[in-house]
C-alpha cells in the first residue's frame, strides 16, 4: 500500500486553497464595496435627483384675478376665498371607482356630475379636474379621513369672482367665464383649473391685466399617487388692480334714480369726460357666470322681452327725437342757414309737398327763434331749419359732437351713433326728400345713438371743448394721463344761443323741463333738453287725429330722453337718460337726481 499524504503536505494544500478563496473573497466583495461607494457618493446627486423627481409632483395654479375699484378705491370686482376638490387622474388605474367613492362621501350635484362624465368620456386631459367647487369643513374632514382610498383627490384654495354692487353695475364691470377652447389654445394656462377670463364689460376689456401669472404647488406623493404632504406652493402674482372713474354712490344713485324702468342713465364729468355713472335697466347678477347659469337662470333673461343682458348705455341704438334739436341749430348757425334772430311762424303744421308735418302743439307756437324753439320744442321750426341746412351738414356737425362713430372707450361691444348722410341714402337705393330732412330735424327718421353719444354730445355744448368719455382711471400702481380737451372751435356766440335755449327749457315756465328742474343751495341750476320719440311708424291719420300716446300698448307708446349739463354758468357734470315707452318728465327727473347727487359728492380728482 502507498502510504497517504503527511501531515506536513496537507497543511501546505489548505493554506493555498484558504489562499485562493480569501483572495476571491477580497475581490468579490471589494467590487461590491467600490459598487456601493460609487452608488452612494460618486453618484449621490444623480440619484437623490431621480428619486426626488419620483417622490415630488409639482402642477401650476390659477392666479388670482385682479380686483376692480371705483374713483375712490371701493371694490366693484373681488375674490372670495374657497375651498374644493380637485383630482389628479393621470396614471390613476380606475378613475371613475374614485370619484364614485368621492360623490359617496361628499355628494356631487347632478351638474356636477354631467360635467365630470364629460370630462372623463372626451380625450385624455392631464389637467385636474375640479370635482367640487365649494367644499365646507365637514366635507373636508371626510375626505382627509379617507384620503387613502382617494388616490388623485386633493383640496386646496380656490376662489370665486364676486361683485359687490351685484346688478347695480353688472353691465359696466361686467362678469367672468370658463375660458373657451380657442383661448385655452393660445394660453394652455388659462386650461388650469380655476382660471377665468373676462365675459363682458371691464372684465373683458382688461382682462389682460387682471389675469396675472400662475403659481406653483410641490407635493410629495406615495406610490399609489396620493398625496403625502404639500412642500412648497408659491401662489403666483395676483392680477393688477383696475381703477374705474366710476363713483360707487354715484352709480347706486343712477340705478335708483331709473327704479327698475328700463332705460339707461349716464352721467360725465363734462370737464374731463370720466364716465361716473352708467346705469342700464334692468340688469341681471353676473355671480351667476363664475360657475355656469343654471339653466333656468338663462331661460328667464332669455324669456324677459327687456332684454337685461344688453347694456343699454353703450348698445341701445335710440332715436333722440327733439334732444338732437340742439345739433341742428348747431349746424344752421355755422352754415349760415340761419342766425339767431331768425324766426319761422309756426300755425301747428307745415306742409312739405303732398304730406302734412305737424308740431305736437297743434295749436301752433306763433313766432320762434332758435332759442325760443328750444325752449318749447317747436317741431315746425327746425322742420324749416333742417330742410334749409341738409342733412349732410347736420351729420357733419354730429360727429364734431361725438355723435356718431363708436366712442373712443376702451369697452367691448360698443354701438355705434348714426346719422344718414346722402351719399348713405344713393348707397341704399333711397330717394331722399325734403320731408326726410324734415325729420331728421326732430330727431326721428334714421338716425339712432347710444345714450353714451348724447351725453358726450351735450358735455360738448356745455363745454365748448372735445370731452370724450373714458372709464379708465388706473392699472395698478400706473394713473391714466390724459390731455386736456381741446376747443371744438365752435363760434361762442353760436354756443351762446343754444345754451340760452338749454337754459330756457328747464327754468321758465314756457319750458318742456319746468316741472322737473333743479334748484340747488348757492344757486346750482341744471339746463338741458327733453325729447320725445316715436317707436312706431305714424301713418297719417293716426298724425291728423292727434291720437293720445298714452292709450297706447306700453310697448308703443314712445321713448322719453333729457340730455342735460350743470350748473348753467359753469358746468361741472352733463347727463343722458333714456327712459322706454317714458313720460315727457320721467328722465329729467332722473337727470336732476343724479345732478343732486353729483354735487352732494366729493369727487376725488380725475387722476390718481
Amino acid at each position: 500500500m502507498r502510504a497517504g499524504p503527511s501531515a506536513q503536505t496537507t497543511r501546505r494544500l489548505f493554506t493555498r486553497r484558504a489562499l485562493l478563496f480569501g483572495g476571491v473573497q477580497t475581490l468579490v466583495f471589494g467590487g461590491i464595496a467600490a459598487r456601493l461607494y460609487h452608488l452612494q457618493v460618486t453618484e449621490h446627486a444623480r440619484y437623490s435627483i431621480i428619486a426626488r423627481d419620483n417622490a415630488i409632483a409639482q402642477r401650476l395654479m390659477a392666479p388670482e384675478r385682479g380686483l376692480i375699484t371705483d374713483r375712490t378705491g371701493a371694490l366693484l370686482a373681488n375674490n372670495q376665498q374657497r375651498w374644493r376638490a380637485l383630482f389628479l387622474m393621470e396614471g390613476k388605474a380606475d378613475p371613475r371607482a374614485i370619484i364614485a367613492r368621492f360623490d359617496h362621501l361628499v355628494g356631487l350635484s347632478d351638474a356636477d356630475r354631467a360635467r365630470i362624465a364629460s370630462i372623463l368620456a372626451g380625450p385624455p386631459d392631464y389637467e385636474p379636474i375640479v370635482l367640487k367647487h365649494d367644499l365646507d369643513w365637514p366635507a373636508m374632514a371626510r375626505l382627509e379621513v379617507h384620503a387613502i382610498d382617494l388616490p388623485g383627490v386633493v383640496i386646496e384654495r380656490g376662489f370665486d369672482r364676486v361683485y359687490p354692487l351685484g346688478a347695480d353695475a353688472a353691465h359696466t364691470v361686467g362678469y367672468v367665464v370658463r375660458p373657451d377652447e380657442m383661448q385655452v389654445a393660445r394660453s394652455p394656462v388659462l386650461a388650469l383649473p380655476g382660471a377665468r377670463v373676462g365675459g363682458s364689460g371691464i372684465e373683458q376689456a382688461y382682462n389682460h391685466a387682471l389675469l396675472g401669472e400662475p403659481g406653483l404647488i410641490e407635493t410629495e406623493v406615495n406610490a399609489k399617487g396620493s398625496v403625502v404632504r404639500v412642500l412648497d406652493r408659491d401662489a403666483g402674482r395676483q392680477g393688477r388692480t383696475v381703477a374705474l372713474t366710476i363713483d360707487i354712490n354715484l352709480q347706486r344713485a343712477a340705478v335708483a334714480a331709473l327704479n327698475g324702468q328700463p332705460g339707461s342713465a349716464v352721467l360725465l364729468d363734462s370737464t374731463t369726460g370720466d364716465v361716473l355713472a352708467m346705469a342700464s335697466a334692468p340688469s341681471f347678477d353676473p355671480v351667476w357666470f363664475d360657475n355656469g347659469v343654471p339653466h333656468d337662470v338663462w331661460q328667464s333673461w332669455m324669456s324677459n322681452q327687456a332684454h337685461p343682458l344688453i347694456n343699454r348705455s353703450t348698445q341701445g341704438l335710440y332715436a333722440p327725437g327733439s334732444a338732437f334739436k340742439p345739433t341742428v341749430a348747431l349746424a344752421a348757425l355755422r352754415c349760415g342757414a340761419i342766425t339767431a334772430q331768425t324766426r319761422f311762424f309756426c300755425p301747428g303744421h307745415l306742409k312739405i309737398g303732398n304730406r302734412i308735418f305737424y308740431c305736437w302743439l297743434r295749436s301752433g307756437h306763433g313766432s320762434m327763434d332758435a332759442a325760443s324753439a328750444l325752449q318749447q320744442s317747436c317741431d315746425v321750426f327746425y322742420y324749416q331749419v333742417a330742410m334749409q341746412t341738409g342733412i349732410d351738414r347736420m351729420a357733419a356737425m354730429g360727429g364734431e359732437l361725438g355723435l356718431t362713430g363708436s366712442p373712443n372707450l376702451d369697452f367691448p361691444d360698443l354701438a355705434s351713433g348714426f346719422l344718414p348722410t346722402l351719399d348713405w341714402a344713393r348707397q341704399n337705393n333711397i330717394a331722399w326728400t325734403r320731408g326726410d330732412s324734415a325729420l331728421q330735424g326732430i330727431g326721428q327718421g334714421y338716425t339712432l345713438l347710444t345714450p353714451l353719444n348724447l351725453a358726450t354730445m351735450i358735455a360738448r355744448m356745455g363745454s365748448g371743448r372735445a370731452i370724450t368719455p373714458h372709464l379708465l382711471r388706473a392699472i395698478g400702481n400706473a394713473p391714466v394721463s390724459r390731455p386736456a380737451p381741446a376747443s371744438l372751435g365752435l363760434p361762442a356766440s353760436h354756443l351762446a344761443t343754444i345754451r340760452q335755449g338749454l337754459d330756457e327749457v328747464v327754468n321758465t315756465p314756457l319750458g318742456t323741463s319746468w316741472g322737473a328742474r333743479l334748484d340747488l343751495p348757492g344757486g346750482i341750476r341744471m339746463a338741458g333738453k327733453t325729447g320725445t320719440a316715436q317707436v312706431i311708424n305714424e301713418d297719417a291719420a293716426m298724425e291728423a287725429a292727434n291720437y293720445d300716446d298714452a292709450r297706447l300698448p306700453w310697448k308703443y307708446r314712445p321713448n322719453a330722453l333729457f340730455v342735460g349739463y350743470a350748473p348753467v354758468e359753469a358746468p361741472r357734470f352733463a347727463a343722458a337718460v333714456v327712459i322706454e315707452h317714458g313720460t315727457l318728465l320721467g328722465p329729467v327727473k332722473v337727470a336732476r337726481d343724479l345732478f343732486s347727487a353729483a354735487f352732494g359728492t366729493e369727487l376725488t380728482s380725475s387722476t390718481a
